[in-house]
């Protein structure tokens, strides 16, 4: 196990797990511009690394993430416009490369996750939230829009729910956010993190090229009408069945062993 860490985060590296932990405790793991940058960097990194193969996120203490940052905020008030924008380009920008990592994400919500800590969770594939987690889109009380994270977390809970959420503001706790779609698994705070594990575990068995097709799949095919649906999913099938994982894949079943990968 080996342990890197940056100014907000520390990135932690088991076997082909990576686990990238917000790591600001003292101010909940509020998010600031270095966090945003600091997240950008580190998703590279496991983009590039071809041995890791599932990715958790969480936050270090009794937070997941709990928004943005006040002392940030006091600076952002004064920006300009082009300021401001260059500021939210680079969380856009963080939130779509967590989004379309081609390797399977986990947030491990361990508490309150709020604003665009609800973002970060919108943009993992899989959701294991705690009970005591809380969540909450309270944008509007404070004068503006959950905008940039706006595509993930309507992506995860419809439009219906976040009409809702978006306007009232209300929070959510965990097992609220299972009821509309926003977490996946919740668990009590002693078996969080043994229901995250259950959940890699079950990634690790998976072909890990198979895994960043699927997510392939749920990205682009929503986009796409029936005919231009039709030829892109045929051919990753047929590309697919004639590659080394498959042909291993299809050959341990036969068998009735595990795939390579798996081991």
């Amino acid at each position: 196990m080996s342990l890197k860490t940056f100014e907000t985060l520390q990135v932690e590296r088991d076997g082909r797990v990576t686990r990238l932990w917000l790591n600001r405790p003292a101010v909940r793991n509020a998010f600031n511009a270095v966090m945003v940058r600091e997240l950008r960097k580190a998703l590279e990194d496991v983009r590039r690394d071809d041995e890791v193969r599932v990715v958790v996120l969480s936050g270090r203490g009794s937070s997941f993430c709990s928004g943005a940052d006040l002392n940030w905020m006091r600076e952002i008030i004064s920006f300009t416009y082009e300021q401001n924008l260059g500021e939210t380009m680079e969380l856009a920008e963080a939130l779509h490369e967590l989004y379309s990592l081609p390797k399977p994400t986990v947030a491990r919500v361990n508490g309150p996750a709020i604003g665009g800590g609800t973002g970060f969770v919108s943009a993992c594939d899989i959701v294991v939230a705690s009970t005591e987690a809380r969540f909450g889109l309270s944008e509007v009380k404070i004068g503006v829009v959950p905008a940039a994270i706006s595509p993930y977390v309507v992506r995860r809970m419809g439009e219906s729910r976040a009409r809702q959420y978006f306007l009232t503001g209300e929070r959510m706790d965990g097992r609220r956010a299972l009821e509309v779609g926003l977490a996946n698994i919740v668990a009590e705070p002693a078996g969080l993190d043994a229901a995250v594990e259950a959940v890699v575990g079950s990634l690790l068995s998976s072909g890990p090229e198979a895994l960043a097709s699927a997510k392939e799949l749920l990205r682009r095919v929503p986009g796409m009408d029936f005919g231009e649906a039709k030829r892109f999913t045929a051919e990753m099938i047929a590309r697919l069945r004639v590659s080394e994982e498959a042909q291993e894949g299809m050959a341990a079943f036969l068998e009735k062993r595990k795939p390579k990968w798996a081991g």
